[in-house]
């Protein structure tokens, strides 16, 4: 058995996460100009995309192929993710997974939210009922010089 490695997505096999997506019968796709990380070894088996906004990063695509589930993939992925971005980043999601989000440090966004995604979550609220959470450690900023 292979031992599952997470690594951030060089930008030319971006093909490959919408090849595992399209396999797992999803929607999601790769935004154009994101930064994707993945895990597994010999094939994906969890990915997910950063797409910058404004002066952070917005989280999508994030799955985890069933038979690799409630093995703390996500969480790691995420945590990889945010280890290696600046700034604040934002997320949609079903209400439901709030407290997974929550457990990783997103909180309620209330008037952090940019703008774009502001619109963009009222266009899919249309359809859906879906939450935005944001993520802004500064464990991973710059520290101020004083």
């Amino acid at each position: 058995m292979f031992e599952i490695q997470l690594r951030q997505l060089p930008a030319e096999c971006r093909p490959l996460l919408n090849k595992f997506y399209r396999a797992h019968r999803s929607h999601m796709r790769v935004p154009a100009g994101a930064r994707c990380w993945i895990a597994g070894n010999t094939e994906i088996v969890a990915g997910l995309c950063l797409t910058g906004i404004d002066d952070g990063h917005w989280l999508t695509g994030l799955l985890v192929a069933p038979g690799q589930r409630n093995q703390g993939l996500a969480k790691q992925l995420i945590e990889q993710a945010l280890r290696n971005s600046e700034g604040p980043v934002w997320l949609f999601c079903d209400p439901k997974l709030k407290a997974f989000y929550q457990q990783l440090g997103f909180s309620e966004p209330a008037s952090v939210l940019p703008e774009a995604l502001a619109a963009r979550l009222q266009r899919y609220n249309r359809n859906k009922a879906l939450i935005a959470l944001w993520h802004d450690d500064k464990r991973y900023a710059c520290p101020l010089p004083f």
